[in-house]
């Protein structure tokens, strides 16, 4: 497959972030465009800039030749980053983690210059099949996963389960929500599916005996949700010693995903309950606007420089460093250079993206400056308008 385009969907969806993470060029939300096309005519699909070319003249076709060629170049360039930190020019070192889905990702991870796994998404091993996956199959994949990353931490998220990925065996067992984004899904389906979520924690387990991990829950609104977790945790820590006393299991370190407002607004509590935070901003902008990310209907409304996302951001960052916890960016904004000065001076100082952002991400930080971004990080803070806060930003950017 060269790329694709749908007719629903929006650029935050979880179908653009597939896209992205597998570096193909897509359009989502085209709505009645694909009932004009037909079998054998030749596309440009430019994912860049959201363009669509149906039969392109001979001289548009060499020009977005010249295009793949000069991205290739820079792609090339690029490559020589891997083995440098990503550091800023005043020596603020930023740790760039890879999001991936499966043990396929590993090579790429690795070849970017990834420091690790920063968020391993585990419901991809759920979804389009007829049976739900065993103790065995989920460890051997954990596994070979963790194996493969060398020594380097992975952070293992829980099935993010519901919402718009539910395997057909739970589709069957519960009734559609009327709002599948706001019902069951993520932790809260983990602990009414307990069976489920302690044969992936027992997993997951094992597999922590092959190198660093650590656990993130997400979809966490509310403390006893985290003390629900631990109970189950620890349970399932028992069990596994009983089964095989010789293994050495401890807790691995626990985490929360701050991606709802009502988990950023408790972040000092949430802070005494788990280990790190890692902030995810695709749902945090999409349940703070009350926007549906993959509704093209209102996809131009999505915007994580809204004031009210940044200042949840904020918020979260402040409670973290207050109760000396670290606190990752792991949405779609981690892998933008544009956003890189902003999550910078904001003190961020780990970032996990698709592992294919990582070069030009790091190519941004390696040219920036702490201070001047913190300052402007904080202006922009200041700002009520969305309009003023983008200027801001990319003022920024252009001049450095």
């Amino acid at each position: 497959m060269a790329g694709f385009i749908t007719q629903q969907g929006g650029s935050e969806s979880h179908t653009a972030i597939m896209a992205r993470s597998m570096n193909l060029p897509a359009i989502l939300g085209t709505q009645n465009l694909l009932a004009t096309i037909r079998s054998g005519q030749t596309l440009v699909v430019d994912g860049e800039n959201g363009k669509i070319i149906i039969d392109p003249t001979p001289e548009t076709l060499n020009e977005y030749r010249r295009k793949i060629e000069a991205r290739r170049r820079l792609n090339r360039q690029l490559a020589r980053l891997r083995s440098l930190p990503a550091l800023t020019q005043d020596k603020t070192r930023v740790s760039m983690q890879a999001n991936i889905e499966l043990a396929r990702d590993i090579d790429g991870a690795l070849n970017a210059g990834a420091e690790g796994i920063g968020l391993l998404r585990t419901e991809f091993m759920f979804l389009n099949r007829n049976s739900l996956p065993n103790e065995e199959e989920q460890y051997t994949l954990l596994k070979a996963i963790v194996e493969g990353m060398q020594g380097r931490p992975v952070t293992i998220r829980t099935f993010d389960l519901g919402g718009d990925k539910l395997p057909t065996l739970l589709d069957r067992k519960y009734s559609m929500s009327a709002n599948p984004m706001l019902g069951l899904r993520a932790v809260r389906l983990s602990i009414k599916e307990q069976k489920l979520f302690e044969i992936q924690l027992t997993a997951i387990l094992r597999a922590s005996e092959y190198g660093p991990l650590k656990i993130l829950l997400p979809m966490i609104s509310s403390v006893e949700q985290i003390r629900q977790v631990k109970q189950i945790l620890n349970k399932v820590i028992v069990k596994l010693k009983k089964r095989n006393p010789s293994l050495n299991l401890t807790m691995p370190p626990l985490g929360a995903m701050i991606e709802i407002p009502a988990a950023a607004l408790i972040a000092d509590s949430l802070a005494h309950e788990v280990d790190f935070f890692a902030i995810g901003t695709n749902d945090l902008t999409m349940y703070t606007l009350a926007i549906d990310r993959g509704d093209e209907q209102v996809a131009n409304l999505f915007n994580p420089l809204h004031p009210a996302v940044l200042r949840l951001i904020q918020f979260t960052l402040e409670a973290a460093r207050r109760n000396n916890k670290p606190a990752s960016v792991c949405g779609e904004i981690a892998g933008d250079p544009r956003f890189a000065p902003l999550l910078i001076g904001l003190g961020v100082r780990e970032l996990s993206m698709a592992w294919q952002s990582i070069p030009r991400v790091k190519q941004r930080i390696r040219v920036l400056k702490t201070g001047p971004a913190t300052r402007r990080a904080f202006a922009i803070l200041d700002q009520t308008d969305e309009d003023k806060v983008a200027a801001l930003l990319d003022d920024f950017n252009e001049d450095l």
